[in-house]
């Protein structure tokens, strides 16, 4: 199911830009974004960060069938990407064959469409990963 207009209007911030936080305490990175830092507890001092959008493969899957409603995107390869920051955040990696997807890969972010809902309905955009090369530098 996916999140109804008022979540999506809330999470405006979250879905057009790679933010999260930050512990100024101990230096570690947050996404989504946490109030408490689970090293340093009270002590820590969080505060929000925008994060590069630059990262590496750390692990992927193929999906070959989609839950209804992204069936046009298959096969995809959806990855858990290790952030520059150090953060791990899931995506959708783009622009290559799902094939040539590899553990290690550099990435960069890149604002796609994620779903529409029918010919007049919501489009609902946010950000997925592409494979970094010269020409995306």
């Amino acid at each position: 199911m996916r999140p109804g207009l008022p979540l999506l209007w809330r999470r405006t911030v979250e879905r057009y830009n790679l933010v999260g936080s930050r512990c100024e305490t101990c230096g570690t990175h947050f996404i989504p974004a946490r109030n408490i830092c689970p090293k340093c507890r009270r002590k820590g001092k969080i505060v929000p960060y925008k994060f590069s959008g630059r990262g590496k493969i750390y692990t992927y899957t193929i999906i070959r069938v989609a839950p209804e409603g992204y069936e046009f995107f298959v096969p995809y390869a959806l990855a858990i990407i290790e952030l520059e920051e150090g953060a791990r955040i899931t995506g959708q990696v783009v622009d290559i064959h799902p094939d040539d997807v590899k553990i290690g890969m550099p990435v960069e972010m890149v604002f796609r469409k994620i779903h529409e809902d029918g010919d007049e309905g919501l489009i609902t955009y946010g950000f997925k990963f592409r494979p970094v090369n010269e020409v995306h530098q």
